[in-house]
């Protein structure tokens, strides 16, 4: 069975995905964010002022950048439970089975992606403040920072998991069931990827232009999911470049803005950087990726057909049992 045929492992009906969608979207939207909205009633002084913030942002309150940081990733660790939630007892699948095709989690493709990308990422960052050493403050602090590291390394990847099996595995493989081919799922999961960034203050800033790189960010995820069969190299990309991306850089108009190492204070604006990853660094990768894991059969991985399987999903409830 290949990736996106995992999904005939369990129910399939209608309602089992709606179902699911809800479960998720309350434990993200609204469970999730009640240690957040707490906190920040604490910080606030007064009703009136909460609301404010809460129309706005909340880190006009003063929260601590860390903590602020840590109660984000509170709302996806919510949303993964949820999702488990439903792909478990809802699907009555395993929680593999949107991870992965093989028969267990291959971890050293997650660490090779987490670790060549997280090598990518940090030489790019370096490279662009040495050409333009103006656009950057050093902000270093010891204690803030070790801090931001522990929050990144220990927590961040439940965010960027939850989003890789959100859009990479449940969304990947229900659409293409539905769609019967493998080109569909891959292009919605990535513009529906990037339209949910859109609320980010990066693209109120920079505007829709900016989508070119969450769109296609999700694509590039996605076509390593689907030539990989699995998201272990797609879970590791995502983690690391979320780390690096809050204790590398931060600025005062981005959705991380965090005790990271240096402050860029250049004017918002549309430039190399937001296309050069898209053209140039992702489809490297994907060179990189197709020689170390023998990738072949490009057109048919990312645009052929999907049947269910012969077997019938009792046999595979029976294997995975």
């Amino acid at each position: 069975m290949n990736f996106i045929q995992q999904a005939y492992k369990g129910n399939n009906e209608w309602y089992h995905w709606v179902l699911t969608i809800f479960v998720v979207f309350i434990g993200w939207q609204f469970i999730g964010v009640i240690p957040l909205l707490v906190a920040a009633f604490m910080y606030s002084a007064n009703m009136t002022e909460f609301t404010k913030a809460a129309q706005d942002n909340f880190m006009t309150l003063g929260i601590d950048k860390n903590l602020f940081l840590f109660l984000m990733i509170v709302t996806f660790i919510f949303g993964l439970i949820s999702l488990i939630i439903g792909v478990k007892y809802i699907h009555k699948r395993t929680l593999k089975s949107i991870i992965t095709s093989r028969k267990s989690i291959d971890w050293k493709r997650f660490w090779f992606g987490f670790i060549s990308w997280g090598v990518v990422a940090i030489v790019s960052i370096i490279i662009g403040i040495y050409l333009t050493p103006e656009n950057y403050v050093w902000n270093f602090r010891l204690i803030p920072f070790l801090t931001l590291l522990a929050v990144s390394f220990l927590f961040l990847p439940f965010q960027t998991s939850f989003e890789e099996l959100l859009f990479r595995g449940y969304f990947m493989q229900g659409l293409g069931i539905l769609a019967k081919n493998r080109w569909l799922p891959l292009i919605l999961t990535s513009v529906i990827f990037g339209l949910m960034h859109g609320a980010n203050p990066e693209v109120e800033k920079l505007g829709y232009i900016s989508m070119v790189f969450y769109i296609g960010t999700g694509l590039f995820y996605g076509i390593v999911t689907l030539m990989d069969e699995g998201t272990e190299l797609a879970l590791g990309l995502h983690a690391i470049n979320n780390i690096v991306a809050a204790f590398f850089i931060t600025t005062n108009w981005t959705v991380f803005q965090t005790d990271a190492i240096y402050i860029d204070t250049s004017e918002p604006s549309v430039g190399w950087e937001m296309f050069f990853p898209v053209l140039v660094l992702y489809p490297l990768m994907l060179v990189l990726f197709s020689k170390k894991y023998g990738w072949k059969n490009w057109m048919e991985k990312l645009t052929g057909k999907i049947s269910e399987p012969v077997n019938n999903k009792e046999n595979y409830r029976v294997l995975e049992d």
